[in-house]
């Protein structure tokens, strides 16, 4: 089953006629998504790929195609505006690639998000993808990702496809991956997307990546520890960032002693966390929690 996507996703995807919307809307094609519709003010009327209908308003594309996920591909000032369209017409979920937008940007978008019954995911992130269903919508690459039974969330993009290549060399399939973005305000935390895979009768075991910056680790533990049964294996990376330096994504800050990754891995440990010791060890400890349950 997996979480988020599944073989009834119909894709619109925002911005599809730019560099990056293009190509990514093409390769999730590639992989069996179901692109089912395209927005590009200006350019209704249009195809895309000779088969995907591109319309210039979402109102339009929703009543001609009946999307279910939104994937923005839009440039940081006006993909706050974009976000807002998608909940303005309540599309279920929506995905922002987007980097770089200004916080106080999506302290405004956030507020309105949160007001209309929709989920989002980001921005400034890969994205999700479901293996079983071959639903990729985002940037994350197909071709590593197997079917299987454990469940990837992580901040970061990068160290995502680590954890699944890894995962994928050692014939250890997922039934979904998340990557939750990377800047300080995001539309879906740690905790959600746990519960998701708690709740998830095809994840029996749950990846957790996290890294420097804010406490939602720290929250994530705290849930961990009460709520999820599965076996959870936790890696914290940035043990070495100097505090107040800005370490890759906005968020990855240390601005205190809980956003330290010493603190991080403090907390999940007490939860009862299988802790990864390095990203090089991703794959092997999850071999070795499978092998043990």
């Amino acid at each position: 089953m997996g979480i988020l996507l599944n073989k009834d996703s119909r894709i619109m995807v925002q911005g599809i006629t730019g560099k990056e919307g293009s190509f990514h809307a093409t390769t999730g094609m590639e992989y069996g998504t179901n692109v089912v519709s395209g927005v590009t003010p200006g350019k209704g009327g249009q195809t895309f790929n000779e088969t995907v209908p591109i319309f210039n308003t979402v109102s339009e594309a929703k009543e001609a195609t009946n999307p279910n996920v939104s994937l923005i591909f839009v440039p940081p000032a006006f993909a706050p505006d974009a976000i807002c369209e998608a909940a303005s017409n309540e599309i279920p979920l929506i995905i922002c690639i987007t980097e770089g937008i200004p916080v106080n940007d999506m302290v405004g978008t956030i507020r309105y998000v949160q007001s209309k019954p929709v989920r989002l995911i980001g921005p400034n992130c890969p994205g999700a993808i479901n293996p079983t269903d071959h639903c990729k919508v985002g940037i994350m690459p197909g071709a590593i990702h197997k079917p299987g039974r454990v469940g990837v969330v992580s901040r970061s993009g990068t160290l995502t496809y680590e954890a699944v290549h890894q995962l994928t060399i050692l014939g250890i399939g997922q039934s979904s991956c998340v990557g939750i973005g990377g800047d300080p305000i995001i539309g879906t935390n740690y905790v959600d997307i746990l519960n998701l895979y708690e709740e998830d009768p095809d994840t029996d075991i749950i990846v957790f990546i996290g890294e420097i910056g804010g406490t939602m680790e720290q929250e994530a533990a705290e849930y961990i520890k009460h709520h999820i049964t599965k076996p959870v294996c936790s890696l914290i990376v940035g043990a070495t960032a100097p505090a107040g330096k800005r370490m890759g994504h906005a968020g990855a800050i240390i601005t205190g002693s809980t956003a330290t990754a010493a603190s991080k891995v403090a907390a999940l440990k007490d939860a009862g966390c299988h802790i990864i010791p390095t990203p090089a060890d991703i794959g092997d400890v999850v071999a070795k929690v499978l092998a043990n349950n």
